[in-house]
């Protein structure tokens, strides 16, 4: 498995990197972590939300009270990616535990037709999904405690793998310094707590000098950081 989530991140990295999107598709329980990896990201590693996007079968209200039916119109997933305007520079990773839920299908059948980058994230590697990616990603998790119920075993599967796929992609972007969050967008007391604590502890600096420069450069992170470099360089020289 490891080998396919470094080969999908090393797709993920090229196509964000040149400026595409990465879609997340998905019905259910596979639907929603998508929709929430997508959701974390902008605050974690500062990336633009329009970058990283959900896209879940019955819609965002699907989030909060399960669309019976939803994930069997597949002609959903490619009429929104088309609304979207899904091209040949962007990624699709389909989610779906089975492998053969039509919407995760249809979605990847789309991004085919666009030219797009189609990447799979299943527990069944013979699956349909798996068929029709470009590269997918199999977590064979074996039978479920309760038969039929993929939130579990294959749900908690493919929430570890989503999380280190965007994870070392957005490392392999830079959206890191060292192992700390240098591209978090500091907009509540948590989070600029937080920015100052990354500013002191990289800068060698304290944290009140820490705190001044982040209002001098309204709450920029990696600005910060890279006046700390140019101040250090120009120490050493």
């Amino acid at each position: 498995m490891l080998p396919s989530v470094g080969a999908a991140v090393e797709v993920l990295v090229g196509v964000l990197r040149a400026g595409g999107r990465l879609f997340y598709v998905g019905a259910g329980t596979s639907g929603r972590m998508g929709l929430l990896d997508a959701a974390e990201l902008p605050p974690t590693f500062g990336i633009d939300p329009e970058r990283v996007q959900g896209v879940l079968a019955g819609g965002v209200a699907a989030l909060e009270r399960a669309v019976e039916g939803a994930e069997d119109r597949g002609g959903d997933a490619a009429a929104e990616l088309r609304r979207r305007g899904l091209g040949a520079g962007d990624a699709v990773l389909a989610i779906s535990a089975s492998g053969r839920t039509p919407f995760a299908v249809s979605g990847l059948r789309e991004a085919r037709r666009a030219g797009a980058a189609a990447l799979a994230l299943t527990c069944d590697p013979r699956s349909p999904l798996a068929r029709e990616a470009d590269l997918a990603i199999s977590v064979e998790v074996g039978p479920e405690v309760i038969a039929g119920s993929t939130r579990m075993k294959g749900g908690l599967a493919q929430k570890m793998v989503l999380h280190l796929l965007s994870t070392a992609t957005m490392v392999r972007l830079g959206r890191v310094h060292g192992n700390r969050m240098a591209h978090l967008r500091p907009v509540s007391a948590k989070l600029r707590r937080r920015a100052r604590e990354i500013v002191a502890l990289a800068g060698g600096i304290p944290g009140e000098e820490a705190a001044r420069l982040l209002a001098d450069h309204g709450g920029d992170v990696p600005r910060v950081l890279a006046l700390l470099r140019d101040r250090a360089e120009r120490g050493a020289g």
